[in-house]
């Protein structure tokens, strides 16, 4: 399979900005202004942040009900993958860009994971489960990430139908950044933890476009 090396290349560049940007967070103006005394770096533009944007229950919950129609995305593709296998009788008969985006979503989910696991900072709030990691925003990487993938699918699969394929495309780009900014407004992260999101996704969305096949 051919890689689009200008992709590879803005990849390696922004994953590299995330990990410094992330190092900088752990050692650069760091203050014990989160819940329960935990620290935080660029603590004067994070608390200048959660104290713009203070938690909202509103917000909140639409940033989880937009966070949850991204992952009925995800199954979306999941059926159009399962169909083509049953209509066509072969693993190898499903559409290469299928395959792609499944090992794209396992990359996220992978960094979901790792981040889970390799606590930053937490949360500026304490939610029902206590402290939580909050860096980077994983609603952040699942909406830009899936929504963003699914408008370049659209632009695949519905080349011919320009109509749908308008509507298709532009619903996903502003649901993806609806959910950041909502997520951004629920009060629920530090503003490095959006920041650390966005560098973190668009490496990602770089390394899938790099190994998405060229269109026939």
């Amino acid at each position: 399979m051919k890689t689009n090396k200008k992709n590879i290349v803005s990849a390696l560049i922004l994953l590299a900005v995330f990990v410094i940007f992330t190092i900088l967070i752990k050692t650069v103006n760091v203050a014990a202004i989160g819940p329960e005394g935990t620290s935080v770096g660029f603590a004067f533009i994070n608390e200048t942040f959660k104290n713009v944007f203070p938690y909202n229950d509103t917000f909140y919950d639409l940033s989880e009900i937009l966070g949850y129609l991204a992952l009925l995305t995800c199954g979306f593709f999941g059926c159009v993958g399962l169909l083509q296998l049953i209509k066509r009788k072969s693993l190898k008969k499903v559409d290469k860009d299928i395959y792609v985006l499944a090992a794209f979503y396992v990359v996220v989910l992978a960094c979901y994971v790792l981040f889970e696991k390799i606590v930053i900072n937490y949360r500026p709030v304490i939610l029902d489960e206590g402290l939580e990691a909050s860096y980077p925003s994983s609603h952040t990487i699942l909406s830009l990430c899936v929504f963003a993938s699914a408008a370049f699918m659209v632009e695949r699969y519905l080349k011919n139908q320009k109509t749908l394929k308008t509507i298709f495309g532009t619903a996903s780009i502003v649901l993806a950044v609806v959910t950041v900014v909502f997520r951004a407004f629920s009060g629920v992260h530090w503003f490095t933890d959006i920041i650390g999101g966005v560098l973190l996704s668009l490496a990602l969305l770089n390394l899938f476009l790099a190994f998405l096949p060229s269109e026939k």
